[in-house]
């Protein structure tokens, strides 16, 4: 490629400064109208994986974000996998700290399509039975497993809350 001499070559720059002005306005024009979209309601259907493995400290939290990403995006695919001491909000009569049971709001997201997985292998491991569990559970035969699929295999992202 051969370049301007003098005053061409100036005349060349300002020319290649204009155009490279103009593309990265056009870049930030199109950046600001994907967020206004967004912003908007234009969203696709994020896939999340919540992953709870205390109940304790995670069922509430958990539950309370599910809330919010449904509020912000109801087309959201939304599985949470639990295991170890997390399954505890599944079963039947769970309540939490403050003497809330734990199925009512796991019922309203069953209905919106949120999926909540047992891990099988807690079960066994804690001497549990799936007949202790509430009917919108869900049996894997592995909690982290299906947390590394639904991530490798399936593009979900993942949250711990």
């Amino acid at each position: 490629m051969t370049l301007p001499d003098g005053g061409a070559m100036t005349e060349w720059l300002r020319r290649a400064g204009m155009a490279a002005i103009a593309m990265l306005a056009l870049g930030v024009a199109g950046t600001a109208s994907g967020a206004e979209a967004t912003s908007k309601g234009a969203v696709g259907p994020d896939k999340v994986v919540y992953h709870i493995n205390d109940t304790k400290a995670q069922a509430t939290n958990a539950l309370r974000y599910i809330r919010n990403h449904l509020e912000v995006n109801p087309k959201a695919k939304i599985v949470v996998v639990t295991h170890a001491r997390g399954v505890e909000f599944l079963m039947e009569g769970a309540k939490n700290m403050t003497g809330n049971p734990y199925n009512i709001p796991v019922e309203e997201f069953h209905l919106l399509g949120v999926r909540f997985e047992v891990c099988e292998i807690t079960l066994r491991e804690m001497n549990f039975k799936r007949t202790q569990f509430i009917p919108e559970a869900t049996f894997v035969p592995s909690g982290v497993a299906e947390i590394t699929r639904l991530q490798q295999r399936e593009g979900y992202a993942y949250l711990r809350p």
